[in-house]
């Protein structure tokens, strides 16, 4: 009896699903198949999931593939993240593959398998242009920009953890410093053009605001977000149903409506008028202020370099985001055909430096799937001084990459306002992944460099790694990038502090905290 009120029950839902699928106009699918049409946007939903388990094959998935997440997930977890076998990328005739050179003897090395190992930029930041509170980064691997609104609560929460445990500084993004900031980690703040955290009533820029967030927190430098890879020219979107009261009160905007973003910032208009902008936040903070931006046409650039090499003005770093880089939430175009990959628009930038003798003058900072050590590697031979990690840093906290961050239905709770999803992330132990996997990185790099025979990855050149073109040519990034000799590589005076930096006797390592 139970059975057969069951079966009725299941029949009358299925028919009066039918019958609305017959009248209804919206989707002619379910109009002309009833009922069975609805399969097509179940199957589409978990399409993303489909791909990544199912159908894809390890190396074929982007933006990253299945190969690169479970390294990124064993990393974490502090599992066997090696692979066996030997790989399966088709390296006979793939083209732009990198490939480093090793080298059969080498100079001296650091341990090359202490977890705890340091790895300290090779530069001061603001030591150039002799900020006051200049101050050798302690790690080369960082949090990207990241807001709290696009990320949750709780996923903030254990990136910041992760970054103080990891002994890594964290981005707070251009949304404000929040209190999931304030768990321990050092930040770096960013500003963009909506100017949240430190604008008046009007949205126009507060520097008294400003003096406030940072005397209020463990900020070591300022970040100026002029654009960012995945949506350059556009400004920021924080879609609606993400932005909560709390967001609205951090940010000083209206609850439940999109958050856009000028796509330009107001307090400066030309390159002339930004080093002044920046040459004032320096005076009045003391923090090293740098900049951010994808790489589009080169004027801007040239411009910066031509100014600078006077010498009375300058930024103390200057983050270069890739075309490859993420987002939030971006139109399509803008993530696929807007601003150059990362590897052609640094060497672009870095060019541009080099030819006028500034290299040594400023620290170059990288962002855009830098965050897998073949990436990273290649970066530091391009001439970055410090990479920035963001999705991968995602990944190590339990992102699956449904890409749904737009939505506000991120599954894992790490990109969405939902409270019943955000419960799922437990920061305190995806804090503990997320430290694990900026030191796994930062151990590869180390290997890496050891390979090559140089103690820091920034001593990796142009000439330690070949691009392939199929099974019939190989170019040095050099040759590719139309790097002239010592372009990449640092000068001897800092090359010699930090190799020796890096083998002292552990007890004569001096405090690279600043």
């Amino acid at each position: 009896m139970r059975a057969r009120n069951i079966g009725a029950a299941a029949a009358t839902v299925l028919a009066v699903v039918a019958a609305r699928d017959l009248v209804q106009k919206k989707h002619a699918l379910l109009r002309n198949f009833p009922v069975v049409g609805h399969a097509r946007y179940l199957l589409e939903t978990i399409g993303p999931e489909l791909r990544q388990y199912v159908v894809t094959s390890n190396d074929e998935e982007r933006p990253f593939s299945r190969d690169q997440r479970s390294w990124i997930y064993a990393s974490a977890k502090e599992e066997n993240n090696y692979f066996g076998f030997g790989t399966d990328n088709d390296v006979e005739h793939v083209q732009g593959h990198a490939y480093v050179k090793q080298r059969t003897f080498a100079g001296p090395l650091p341990d090359l398998h202490d977890p705890q190992a340091p790895l300290p930029s090779a530069k001061v930041l603001g030591g150039p242009r002799g900020r006051a509170k200049a101050f050798r980064p302690a790690s080369i691997v960082n949090i990207s920009a990241m807001s709290f609104g696009s990320l949750s609560g709780a996923a903030v929460t254990a990136l910041n953890k992760g970054a103080a445990l990891a002994g890594t500084m964290h981005n707070t993004g251009e949304g404000g410093l929040s209190p999931y900031h304030r768990n321990g980690g050092d930040l770096i703040l960013q500003i963009g053009t909506s100017y949240f955290g430190c604008r008046d009533e009007d949205g126009n820029f507060s520097l008294d605001k400003l003096k406030a967030v940072v005397a209020g927190a463990p900020v070591k430098a300022i970040e100026i977000k002029l654009s960012q890879g995945a949506k350059p020219g556009l400004g920021g979107m924080l879609p609606g149903p993400k932005v909560t009261d709390e967001i609205a009160e951090i940010r000083g905007i209206p609850a439940g409506k999109d958050c856009a973003s000028p796509s330009r910032h107001t307090a400066f208009h030309d390159v002339d008028s930004m080093l002044d902008f920046v040459e004032l936040l320096a005076a009045e903070t003391g923090l090293p202020v740098g900049i951010k931006s994808a790489v589009g046409e080169m004027s801007f650039w040239e411009e910066l370099a031509t100014l600078m090499a006077r010498g009375d003005r300058g930024v103390d770093f200057v983050t270069v985001d890739g075309g490859e880089g993420g987002t939030g939430a971006a139109p399509l175009i803008f993530s696929d055909s807007v601003s150059l990959p990362f590897r052609m628009g640094f060497s672009r930038v870095y060019s541009t430096f080099a030819e006028r003798g500034l290299t040594d003058e400023l620290t170059f900072i990288g962002s855009g799937k830098l965050g897998l050590p073949e990436n990273a590697a290649v970066a530091f031979a391009l001439g970055v001084d410090m990479i920035n990690v963001a999705r991968e840093a995602m990944l190590s906290i339990g992102c699956i990459q449904a890409q749904k961050c737009h939505t506000d239905k991120c599954p894992t709770g790490i990109a969405t306002q939902s409270p019943w999803l955000v419960r799922g992330v437990d920061a305190p132990s995806k804090a503990n992944r997320a430290a694990m996997y900026l030191r796994t990185l930062r151990r590869e790099l180390l290997k890496v460099s050891g390979a090559v025979g140089v103690a820091h990855p920034s001593l990796i050149t142009p000439a330690d790694i070949d691009i392939m073109n199929g099974d019939y040519e190989a170019r040095t990034l050099a040759s590719v990038y139309g790097y002239k000799d010592g372009w990449g590589e640092l000068s001897p005076h800092l090359a010699q502090e930090i190799t020796a930096l890096l083998t002292a006797e552990p007890a004569a390592l001096p405090d690279t905290a600043g």
